[in-house]
């Protein structure tokens, strides 16, 4: 990806918060006040950044993002929100910048008060050491249980000679089902863009991207007490966009977020994109896709290569809508697998375990012929997964 994106700085170091001394503060700068958008989780029990950055997007400008791994400050009461309010508070003395404009964002273990002293210590070292090239720190130091760090860009092509550029750094493995909404291991999403763009025009084209991306992929089901997507723009390039204007770039990057964060599922070997098609609407043939992906049994087989169609077609059955089983058709990679509710025999079978090998396939379910459809992203579950959470907090 590029090396820098207008308008933005970035920095990562060390504050301790780690039991294994890794960078584990980040933060990101923009050079002026930025339009800022945000979603942020739906789950009633929420982080204390959450509440609080949640508060300060409303203002419709700010200047840094501070993020922190190995500590959720979550369920950490009035502690929790002094910690959060603290940290931005010697953040923005050390850049010189307006409190309120400083959104926290946390990640790690839930219960444990974040530890101000450790990382207002930093503050300074943090703030003199942005750069506009320090994307690739800040992007390692807020993973957790990530294999590998999570980048992604996109360019807008305008009537200018330069295009936009779009960059997006996320983290997420485990603790994976998004549901993030306005005003609403943990999935951050920091986008960054130089575009010229009205708040609520980056806030309506955030709300319908993550909605088709974030919030339709799961690694476990679980939904984090702070998942946080937050999207600032420089206005660095000059050039003025719309909601529909930056919206395909800004799925763009937000897809190849949500593939990397399904893929680097914690224990995971498969990313298998579910589609449900032939329902009476949209939002039917999103919950039966999203009963498949999110099913134990189907995940299970997932990770064994097994192309037990029997799991995907009664977990289907039991997403709350309505559709004829004889109808029913199963395919996995271009493999027919199930034609009218009826098994195409073991030679298919066999046929479609050998896409199931892959890192990477579509299973496609049509129950109908109704115009709904709905993709959903998933991976496989295998003992990995109950290796890394078994032991989490040890």
């Amino acid at each position: 990806m590029t090396s820098t994106i207008a308008g933005f700085r970035f920095a990562a170091v060390s504050a301790g918060i780690r039991k294994d001394g890794r960078v584990d503060v980040a933060l990101a700068v923009a050079d002026r006040p930025a339009v800022v958008a945000g979603l942020f989780t739906r789950n009633l029990v929420r982080a204390a950044p959450v509440l609080l950055a949640e508060e300060r997007v409303k203002n419709g400008l700010a200047r840094a993002i501070l993020v922190n791994a190995g500590c959720a400050n979550a369920c950490t009461g009035e502690a929790g929100f002094a910690a959060a309010r603290e940290t931005t508070e010697a953040v923005a003395r050390a850049l010189g910048i307006p409190v309120d404009e400083v959104l926290p964002a946390s990640t790690g273990v839930i219960g444990q008060l974040l530890p101000v002293a450790k990382m207002n210590a930093k503050a300074k070292e943090l703030a003199k050491s942005i750069t506009p090239d320090g994307y690739e720190a800040f992007a390692q130091a807020i993973c957790t249980t990530d294999r590998w760090v999570k980048v992604a860009e996109a360019k807008v092509e305008t009537s200018s000679e330069d295009p936009v550029t779009i960059v997006g750094i996320a983290k997420g493995a485990g603790m994976i089902h998004p549901d993030v909404g306005p005003p609403q291991a943990t999935m951050l999403v920091f986008l960054f863009t130089d575009a010229v763009i009205k708040q609520e025009e980056l806030q309506l084209a955030l709300a319908q991207v993550a909605d088709k991306t974030f919030n339709a992929a799961s690694v476990d089901g679980d939904t984090s007490t702070n998942d946080t997507v937050l999207a600032l723009a420089s206005g660095a390039s000059n050039i003025r966009l719309t909601a529909p204007q930056i919206a395909p770039a800004l799925f763009s990057v937000c897809d190849k977020l949500a593939r990397s964060m399904i893929a680097d599922g914690e224990g995971a070997n498969h990313v298998a994109e579910i589609r449900a098609v032939g329902l009476a609407t949209e939002a039917d043939a999103r919950k039966v896709a999203q009963t498949m992906a999110t099913s134990l049994l189907v995940k299970t087989a997932l990770h064994g290569k097994d192309a037990n169609w029997g799991r995907l077609l009664a977990a289907a059955g039991r997403a709350g809508v309505a559709f004829d089983p004889r109808l029913a058709s199963i395919k996995i990679g271009d493999v027919e697998i199930v034609k009218n509710g009826l098994a195409m025999g073991e030679e298919a079978e066999k046929l479609a375990a050998e896409v199931l090998k892959g890192p990477s396939y579509k299973i496609e379910i049509g129950l109908g012929s109704g115009p709904g459809e709905f993709s959903y992203l998933t991976s496989d579950l295998g003992h990995g997964y109950v290796d890394v959470n078994a032991d989490y907090r040890s």
